[in-house]
């Protein structure tokens, strides 16, 4: 009877934030590994009918589903605005068979537990073993990639593309904009950019060539992908994020499960014990989204709404599927150049990394760049040294911040308390 009834609030609930929106896959370029990773995925938010595509890319360890809400607020207040939200190659390499239950709990058995769903048993990669290609998947194969979603947006040049992103996100539009492809240079695709609190040109602390070699003699012998919970196994940071937010949606007042797990890092876990609803928020405000408060008192401990994102908006979102949150398996290769590429020019670690990224004085197209307070003015100052390095016309750039939000903020936050939606919508109008 439980699970009867965690799945019907699941069906009732999770349709706000993951209303079925065209998820489609599009034709990648050809990389190592399978032919059959040779694809990428987009979320399609607003009328086909629009003349201007932004296509948004997702930060480290993020996926489409991170643009769920700010997406179609976009799409709302800019008139002729289609959004694509962009999953990486690496999608693909994620087992969702545990979430097509809705039932959080038959989720963590069959990841954890063996227990099979549908007749499917979940079998953990061994991922340095089962995926070896991967340790070649970096900023060249991405945005090559991501080109083949900017031209298909474009459909023949009939619309115009502007190209965003969050984060790491934000790093690789700024990177494709200088990149060159095979003679032609990122920035003639686009008609603008949108950088949401990350970029290049000291957003991020760049590479040294010691720091870079390093860094590739690891990956040779090591895990092709970022271990974002330090548990020796990159997909649990997936699994427990999703599962989390789904126990929140579907049981919001009862003990916290999640909690109790020794797979929970101390870091995310609050001191006290709290309830599904209040484990999440806990977790989301360590990692990024004002999304409230731990209550004073109650056992189980709820959670106080009082952030800048709805805890219940937060938890739709994060529970959706199968355009989630969460990338499972982020390439350490695309971290170290992505990195690497912080100079967006020739020099010693982009040559030894291959990133053609020697276009950047000629870029001419608009840029909106966004700047909350947890890079402390980096983000700012980067876009400052783009536009004074290229030909990215002043007049026409807007560069807006909020020291108060935090980093995942811009893509949560409701849109009457969130400044990154208040100041890139008159940008979008005006280049739209």
């Amino acid at each position: 009877m439980r699970r009867a009834l965690l799945t019907a609030a699941l069906a009732l609930l999770l349709p706000a934030a993951a209303a079925a929106e065209p998820y489609v896959a599009i034709a990648g370029a050809p990389a190592p590994g399978p032919d059959v990773y040779d694809r990428v995925f987009v979320e399609k938010f607003g009328p086909a009918s629009a003349k201007t595509v932004l296509v948004l890319v997702p930060g480290f360890g993020g996926g489409a589903g991170g643009f769920a809400l700010v997406a179609p607020e976009l799409v709302k207040r800019v008139p002729g605005l289609q959004v694509w939200a962009y999953d990486r190659r690496e999608q693909a390499l994620e087992d969702h068979a545990g979430f097509t239950a809705a039932e959080p709990q038959a989720a963590l058995d069959y990841y954890l537990a063996s227990k099979p769903v549908g007749g499917k048993t979940f079998r953990p990669p061994v991922v340095g073993t089962d995926f070896p290609f991967a340790r070649q998947w970096g900023l060249a194969l991405a945005l090559e990639d991501l080109r083949r979603v900017v031209l298909a947006a474009r459909v023949g040049g009939a619309r115009r593309v502007i190209l965003g992103g969050h984060s790491f996100g934000a790093s690789t539009a700024a990177a494709y904009a200088a990149w060159d492809f095979g003679g032609r240079p990122g920035y003639s695709d686009l008609a603008g950019l949108v950088l949401i609190d990350g970029g290049q040109l000291g957003a991020f602390e760049g590479l040294t060539l010691a720091g870079t070699k390093a860094r590739l003699a690891k990956l040779a012998s090591g895990s092709p992908f970022e271990d974002q919970l330090g548990l020796g196994v990159p997909w649990i940071y997936g699994v427990l994020g999703e599962a989390g937010a789904q126990f929140a949606v579907a049981d919001p007042a009862g003990v916290s499960v999640l909690q109790r797990s020794p797979l929970v890092p101390s870091s995310l876990s609050a001191p006290v014990p709290v309830t599904n609803q209040a484990f999440l928020g806990f977790a989301a405000l360590r990692t990024g989204i004002t999304v409230g408060s731990l209550a004073d008192a109650g056992d189980p401990r709820p959670w106080r709404d009082d952030g800048l994102a709805p805890i219940a908006d937060v938890a739709r979102t994060l529970a959706r599927d199968p355009a989630d949150v969460f990338e499972w398996y982020f390439p350490a290769r695309l971290t170290i150049d992505l990195l690497g590429a912080s100079s967006l020019a020739r020099d010693p670690v982009t040559e030894l990394l291959g990133l053609r990224v020697w276009h950047r004085a000629e870029v001419d197209v608009p840029l909106y760049a966004f700047e909350t307070g947890a890079f402390k003015g980096r983000v700012l100052k980067g876009a400052r040294r783009y536009l004074e390095s290229s030909r990215i016309p002043r007049e026409r750039s807007v560069l807006a911040t909020d020291e108060k939000m935090l980093h995942d903020d811009p893509l949560f936050a409701a849109p009457a308390r969130n400044r990154f939606l208040q100041t890139v919508v008159p940008f979008l109008k005006r280049i739209g």
